[in-house]
């Protein structure tokens, strides 16, 4: 997106918005236009399609939505102002639990609304939350779903089955796709150590972007492998297109404990964005770039 024209500041939090320029209003005649086509509706001759009477659609010029003025502030206490014509809010969500009266039964309420478990349990031992209210755990709808049937599994039909919270596959859909599942890079070193880990990566282009010569180092890859347990690959991180389908198939071979021999030993299936992951030698740890040439 930064390539396109999309200037990312960060980290930074809006703290005011105001209105300096109001919206134009839609053009008046264009209506009116619109409105008499509807009321004509036009003869069957003239709604048939003729090659002859093609022409190049006129092209429309929409007006540029009003001028916000936005003051934010900066990571380091810095306050900015800039104008923008639109201004997008993603400020996620939080837990309203704070009018169940909870405090009556006991249970422990966090500032955030939400609820520290163990195994989906609050400190009252028969009051169970799931989902998005537990404490530090993925806002995922899938998650909440499986964490929900396993503790009913649990609670009757004897099952022992626990949810799994880290091996949790997931997508952001941006333009391109980024695929997570397993450890991020940065707490496998605080969990495991910098020297028990390789990290192995890639950067390259899909064949299918050769021909409209688009970015050649748009797509990453990265496999974070535990050198103390026989090479298990315990984080796989991707950024290309289609990386949510590629991320499934992958979260399926990370829960079962897939090493990076394992990766290794698969057959890629070419052309494809998903065989990068079974071809990557480059280490961070070795300092080489990791962009990929030919196919």
């Amino acid at each position: 997106m930064s390539n396109h024209g999309v200037r990312f500041i960060r980290p930074a939090v809006p703290i005011k918005i105001e209105r300096i320029e109001e919206d134009p209003e839609p053009d008046k005649k264009e209506e009116e236009d619109g409105e008499k086509d509807e009321a004509e509706g036009g003869s069957e001759a003239q709604n048939e399609w003729n090659d002859d009477d093609w022409e190049e659609e006129e092209k429309v010029d929409l007006p540029p939505p009003g001028r916000k003025r936005v003051t934010y502030k900066l990571d380091n206490g810095e306050i900015k102002t800039e104008e923008y014509n639109t201004v997008l809010f993603a400020i996620g969500r939080e837990a309203e639990t704070r009018f169940l009266a909870l405090d009556k039964a006991g249970v422990k309420v966090n500032p955030s609304g939400k609820f520290t478990t163990v195994n989906e349990r609050t400190n009252v031992p028969h009051i169970y939350a799931v989902g998005d209210v537990l404490e530090g755990l993925l806002e995922l709808t899938p998650t909440a779903i499986k964490a929900g049937k396993l503790l009913a599994e649990r609670l009757y039909a004897n099952s022992k089955t626990t949810m799994d919270y880290l091996n949790v596959p997931t997508t952001v859909f941006t333009p391109i796709e980024y695929g997570c599942v397993g450890y991020t890079e940065e707490d496998a070193v605080q969990k495991f150590g910098a020297d028990n880990l390789e990290v192995y990566h890639v950067n390259w282009r899909p064949l299918e972007w050769t021909v409209p010569e688009r970015e050649e180092t748009a797509c990453y890859c990265k496999l974070i492998v535990n050198l103390a347990d026989n090479q298990r690959v315990i984080g796989y991180h991707v950024l290309a297109p289609n990386a949510g389908e590629m991320t499934q198939a992958v979260a399926l071979a990370i829960r079962l404990k897939a090493t990076k021999f394992d990766f290794d030993g698969t057959v890629g299936i070419h052309p494809t964005n998903a065989e990068e992951m079974t071809t990557m030698t480059i280490t961070k740890r070795s300092g080489k770039k990791p962009s990929k040439t030919g196919c």
